[in-house]
């Protein structure tokens, strides 16, 4: 029988965050492997949803908990990137419009669902099927939600995926950031790129937002920046001395002290961040594509060969 997070009562349920006026988070702790940030705009005549869950059970619960808030209809749906954690739920939202970049319907169609055994623990992903979006841009694009603008910037860079997007609400200060952050865990960049990331943050440092949403983790200011970029770093320059000594992404992994960020969530993402870096080291552009799966087992391994822990 597969593991529910809901009966690890240490952690708490999903909740709703007001972020500004009609503008909520949600959050899902402990915003580890499959368990993202959702977000919704309320307007008089519909719901804009930025993203969905990854299980049709949580998306049951993030459709549940917007419906508390507001009775009109979901008309939008806006992906931040392909991952299934953001992107699973979509087919539950049949009335919307979903939006995402072209890269991200094409790895949604492309994308096994759900996902390979032996990677991760049992989860029961429920009666879902795949729904990629049907309507595209390229760079950037407005949505109104009354009187309100609501812009979706693509990322110019590789960063955690190819087709990463941000949201955008300026007469509120508030950027929806997708997975560029990780408030409390480990940040995720084999299918994307470390220096991207490092540009990407770089970029979003640009909005001057006040207020942002993490992919995974709490509400936080524009510091949670910071933290990303040192842990960033701190990867390349394990990858360069590592690689110099002739160790393989997996052995310098196991030899190396994660520091200060050794109680962030998914400690193991570290030899998925070593496969990618090491891939640019030897030339490799942003967004280049990499043996995602060998990555993905080498984590395994580094967790004694266990899958890794998913509580979705």
């Amino acid at each position: 029988m597969s593991t529910s997070h809901a009966e690890h009562v240490e952690v708490g349920p999903p909740r709703v965050e007001e972020v500004s006026s009609g503008i909520y988070a949600y959050l899902q702790p402990d915003g580890s492997w499959f368990l993202n940030n959702t977000g919704f705009l309320v307007g008089r005549r519909g719901i804009v949803s930025i993203d969905t869950t990854s299980t049709e059970r949580r998306t049951r619960a993030y459709l549940e908990a917007m419906g508390k808030i507001s009775r009109q209809p979901i008309r939008t749906l806006i992906n931040t990137h392909h991952h299934g954690d953001h992107t699973h739920g979509n087919c539950l939202l049949p009335l919307a419009t979903i939006i995402g970049h072209p890269r991200c319907r094409e790895e949604i169609l492309n994308t096994p669902f759900p996902p390979p055994p032996g990677i991760w623990s049992a989860v029961d992903w429920g009666d879902l099927h795949v729904e990629p979006p049907f309507v595209t841009f390229e760079d950037r694009l407005s949505v109104w939600v009354d009187a309100l603008r609501v812009e979706l910037h693509v990322v110019p860079t590789p960063a955690h995926t190819t087709n990463d997007v941000v949201v955008w609400i300026p007469d509120r200060s508030v950027l929806f950031t997708g997975d560029l952050l990780f408030v409390g865990g480990t940040p995720f960049v084999p299918m994307g790129s470390v220096s991207g990331s490092l540009r990407a943050l770089e970029w979003l440092r640009g909005f001057g937002a006040t207020v942002l949403v993490p992919g995974h983790g709490p509400v936080s200011g524009p510091n949670a920046i910071d933290d990303v970029e040192a842990y960033l770093r701190f990867v390349q320059d394990s990858a360069q001395s590592g690689k110099a000594a002739g160790l393989t992404p997996l052995e310098l992994a196991r030899q190396t002290d994660l520091g200060r960020f050794t109680d962030w969530a998914d400690r193991e993402r570290i030899v998925g961040n070593l496969h990618r870096a090491y891939a640019e080291l030897d030339g490799a552009e942003p967004g280049a594509s990499i043996d995602t799966r060998a990555a993905l087992m080498d984590m395994v391994a580094y967790n004694d060969g266990r899958p890794l822990t998913c509580l979705a």
